[in-house]
């Protein structure tokens, strides 16, 4: 891009007002169509001027070879671009399960989000967990259902499955004209006007519809349009709930006029009560004008939210204007690095930010320098000489921020918001280069991964001094892998995956801990006793509850921090602790001999006692899977869930599959997709996700205890 068209961006990008800015994320269910409705959008706003397609690797928004080869989308991308004279932020979030990362730490700075379904199968198993996600912020959501030109399309079976699905009260804002080949465009329920676009591919180049009255859709489209008159019938009685004038004009027969009927959607949707549904098909360019009306109409801006809300040095809350005048407020989303550096994309909640200037880093206490701001596109970036509330941009330069960090003007309040919260890691492998040489270079680069993914992990076993990567899922772990063949050109060998087993105890006891040591002059001596008791789902406890002066005050934090200390080091297999609440209440001292460290090795003492009096097990992590399967197979697909130790929780038939919902240890899914393909014949699909942990079986737990050995 030349000097000319950055300046004129820079320049269109500053003279938008807040009230005319829209963020909004495009999440769904793998392979929904997200990358491709992005890539439309990026088309029909002349952000790119061909269109590029996931499933032969050009699309803008999945840029990393990784997601080109893989077909589908692994960061979330954000882009910026411009529809009839509104500024839309746009992340285009993965779909796929071992990276919901990215999908909590989009939404978390999102304020809209536009729901991608599958019109043949409507609300599928990782929409529901993103629709959750977007629940827990509260994310107002247009729903796109995408693909009705596919073979079993069903536009009112998809807009029905957001209400018994998701329990959303999903309401159809426009109906499509035909389906499957047949479909020619959609009916607007709001102004009950066609959009009509050419079914013949060969004439499709300039891809405007057409927009017409209802009167003149063809004829063998009478259906559509009798059951688009029942649908804005349903439209205009959902609105009447919350809206008055709708509600009036229901009352007195009248008909409400368009501009009220939009203000009544706007509101209902900025409330999160309701979810307008529009039909097409990005990949065959229908609605995606629309769509974008929609977002425009519909989704809100940043002042049409609640204003952040932080807490001040003493933990008080601090409301954080939604005001370009404020002091300076920002949220770090999302960290990358490239060749050319670090970028650190951040939504500025309040204030503003200007390049060069410098930002303090509240959770690490240091100043970093905004040596450059962006605008950023998926694949490039322009620069921007300031960026203020309500925006989103990314900077370059930072050195110690991290996903998650609050960022304030450097002379500012020292406000905090509240961080964003990752998966712990399930899975772990082994992983050393294949040339001594490159195991410096193969750290660094690990380390920038952990940096840009927080659910991702990279650290050194201290017993065994191997390197070992962790995370939420085997797709993950295989992405970073082959990231360090390909782009580091550092070959590395990796292990079989291996379970984050965690252990507990399931009884209640007092445990006695002593370490006494004469050694001629100076000797040791510490003595605790702690009450042990299981304490599901609340991690650990470590409370003091000494009287008297059993233990001398300096001596109880280094007793607690002992214990602490030996618990993440396993009872039974070397496996952390989980859910035990200890409670030091007793012990004695010696005015010569007592020592902290004495008194750390007496609470590891203490956990030793633990092992043989607490009836100490192992847990082991529990994945949620569903898996479609066609019906031919479920026989197949079942008896092989039980031979891993899997508990089925539902079924659900869907057109000619069934969708079956289990609890299967995670040891036992190392490698399913390979075995499903097998069984049915390449037809099979599943999503999994980390659900629970789970008491091991007795000769599981032995097996575990011999080969850790």
């Amino acid at each position: 891009m030349g000097m000319d068209n950055d300046q004129a961006m820079v320049s269109s990008y500053e003279a938008v007002p807040l009230d005319k800015v829209r963020n909004i994320g495009i999440m769904a269910h793998i392979d929904a169509g997200k990358t491709t409705t992005s890539e439309r959008i990026l088309f029909f706003t002349g952000k790119t001027h061909k269109i590029g397609e996931v499933h032969n690797g050009g699309a803008s928004m999945d840029f990393d070879e990784q997601e080109q080869k893989r077909g589908i989308t692994i960061y979330s991308a954000a882009t910026t671009c411009l529809w009839k004279g509104y500024r839309i932020n746009l992340i285009d979030t993965p779909g796929h399960v071992d990276f919901t990362a990215e999908v909590e730490r989009s939404l978390r700075v999102l304020d809209g989000a536009v729901c991608v379904l599958d019109g043949k199968n409507g609300v599928e198993p990782q929409t529901e967990t993103v629709w959750r996600q977007a629940d827990k912020y509260d994310i107002p959501r247009i729903v796109f259902v995408n693909k009705l030109d596919a073979t079993g399309a069903d536009f009112e079976m998809s807009v029905a499955s957001v209400k018994e699905k998701l329990g959303g009260n999903g309401v159809a804002i426009a109906y499509p004209i035909g389906l499957e080949q047949r479909l020619l465009g959609l009916i607007d329920l709001v102004k009950m006007e066609a959009w009509i676009w050419d079914i013949d591919p060969k004439k499709s180049e300039e891809m405007a519809p057409k927009i017409v009255p209802l009167d003149q859709v063809p004829a063998e489209y009478a259906h559509d349009v009798e059951q688009a008159k029942l649908y804005r019938s349903h439209m205009i009685d959902q609105l009447a709930n919350y809206d008055d004038d709708i509600m009036n004009a229901v009352l007195e027969e009248k008909e409400p006029d368009v501009e009220t009927i939009k203000k009544a959607i706007r509101k209902a949707v900025i409330a999160v009560k309701l979810y307008p549904c529009i039909p097409g098909s990005a990949y065959k360019n229908k609605s995606v004008q629309y769509l974008l009306d929609c977002v425009r109409d519909y989704l809100p801006a940043p002042t049409d939210v609640p204003a952040a809300v932080g807490k001040d040095k003493d933990g008080q809350p601090v409301t954080c204007a939604t005001d370009s005048k404020a002091p300076f407020v920002a949220l770090a989303f999302k960290i990358t690095t490239d060749q050319f550096g670090t970028k650190c994309f951040f939504r500025v909640y309040s204030g503003t930010v200007k390049a060069g200037s410098y930002v303090y880093n509240v959770r690490k206490g240091t100043k970093e320098r905004v040596s450059r701001l962006i605008l950023v596109n998926a694949s490039s970036s322009e620069a921007i000489t300031e960026a203020k509330a309500g925006e989103i941009a990314a900077a370059i330069g930072f050195s110690s921020t991290r996903t998650g960090d609050t960022l304030v003007g450097e002379n500012d309040p020292r406000t905090t918001l509240e961080t964003i919260k990752f998966a712990d890691p399930v899975i772990s492998e082994a992983i050393e280069p294949s040339s001594k040489n490159d195991q410096d270079k193969m750290a660094n680069a690990l380390i920038k991964f952990t940096e840009e993914d927080p659910t991702f992990h990279y650290y050194t076993n201290e017993e065994t001094g191997q390197g070992i990567i962790a995370g939420v899922g085997e797709l993950q772990l295989d992405v970073n892998v082959t990231r360090l063949r390909n782009d580091y050109g550092i070959q590395v060998k990796v292990g079989a995956p291996q379970v984050a087993y965690r252990e507990t105890i399931k009884t209640a006891a007092d445990c006695e801990g002593k370490y006494i040591k004469q050694s001629g002059g100076h000797g040791q001596y510490g003595h605790v006793v702690f009450k042990m008791e299981p304490n599901p789902g609340k991690g650990i406890e470590v409370l003091d509850a000494v009287t008297g002066g059993a233990i001398p005050k300096e001596f109880i934090k280094p007793s607690l921090d002992g214990l602490k200390e030996s618990l993440e080091r396993g009872m039974v297999a070397g496996y952390p602790v989980i859910d035990v609440k200890a409670t030091l209440f007793d012990g004695s001292y010696h005015d010569v001999d007592s020592s902290e460290a004495a008194y750390k090795l007496a609470s590891a003492q203490a956990v030793r006692v633990a092992a043989t009096k607490c009836s100490p097990v192992i847990l082991e992590p529990i994945v949620k899977a569903d898996i479609t399967t066609p019906l031919d197979y479920v026989g197949t697909v079942m008896g092989d869930i039980s031979s891993r130790r899997g508990q089925v929780e539902g079924m659900v038939q869907k057109a000619n599959a069934q969708v079956i919902t289990a609890f299967i240890p995670l040891a036992n899914m190392f490698g399913y997709i390979s075995d499903l393909r097998s069984m049915t014949q390449g037809r099979g699909i599943y999503t999994m996700e980390f659900d629970h942990y789970q008491e091991v079986p007795r000769s599981v737990q032995e097996d575990i205890i011999k080969t850790r050995g």
